[in-house]
């Protein structure tokens, strides 16, 4: 029969093994992150120079949700990675002839430069305060996701039957729900809700491109107004 020294160290050893592995997630997480936006914005580049068309929607969509499925599949072997970079290398693609419009119009390059900024700034700043509170957003969760599914379908609804106004209100929407799935992953991983660095690298990932696209809409329509 254990004493109750020897539950006691075995506690603080689950404790310390629990502080290490979310470590080792946190680590992987933003060296993984940091290497495939890296490679998005790459293929963006590279979609720029050679003056690519936007696929469409379909074949976004498509293209997304497949490859979104894949790296799901995939997250537990090293094909796992292979399925994140063509995930993430296919959305810069998709971003290039999106970018290339806004550089495209008065101010443009201001435009896409306070959208990375603003971007940068929110991702770091949400960032730090979930690591360094470490408070648990776990009860964001249902919010966010149907937040998510009602701003996507929205989205949906604008493009179909051309409301600017409604694109817009989703832009904003957006820029908030994806500034709450921040805190929600990153929390998630600090407390041990998420152990798979492909899958939070890919929602972190998911969560900077929307951020990115939404603020560029905002700004994009603000600098046409003035």
């Amino acid at each position: 029969m254990r004493t109750m020294p020897d539950f006691q160290t075995a506690a603080r050893q689950g404790a310390a093994e629990s502080i290490l592995s979310t470590n080792r997630v946190i680590r992987n997480t933003y060296l993984l992150l940091s290497l495939t936006l890296l490679f998005s914005a790459a293929t963006a580049g590279v979609s720029m120079a050679l003056g690519l068309p936007h696929p469409g929607m379909i074949i976004t969509l498509i293209g997304y949700f497949g490859l979104l499925f894949l790296t799901a599949r995939l997250r537990n072997s090293p094909w796992g990675l292979a399925s994140v970079f063509a995930l993430t290398g296919f959305m810069g693609y998709t971003l290039g002839p999106i970018v290339s419009h806004y550089l495209g119009l008065p101010n443009g390059g201001q435009t896409v430069m306070t959208a990375m900024a603003g971007t940068a700034a929110n991702f770091l700043g949400l960032s730090a305060y979930a690591l360094s509170s470490r408070k648990d957003f776990s009860f964001m969760g249902g919010f966010l996701m149907v937040g998510i599914l009602l701003a996507f379908l929205a989205g949906l609804g604008a493009i179909f039957f051309e409301i600017p106004a409604l694109s817009l209100t989703v832009s904003a929407a957006f820029v908030l729900l994806m500034s709450g799935l921040i805190l929600y992953e990153t929390s998630n991983i600090i407390h041990g809700g998420e152990t798979n660095y492909v899958m939070a690298t890919v929602t972190l990932f998911v969560s900077l491109f929307n951020l990115f696209t939404s603020l560029l809409h905002l700004l994009g329509f603000m600098n046409s107004e003035d």
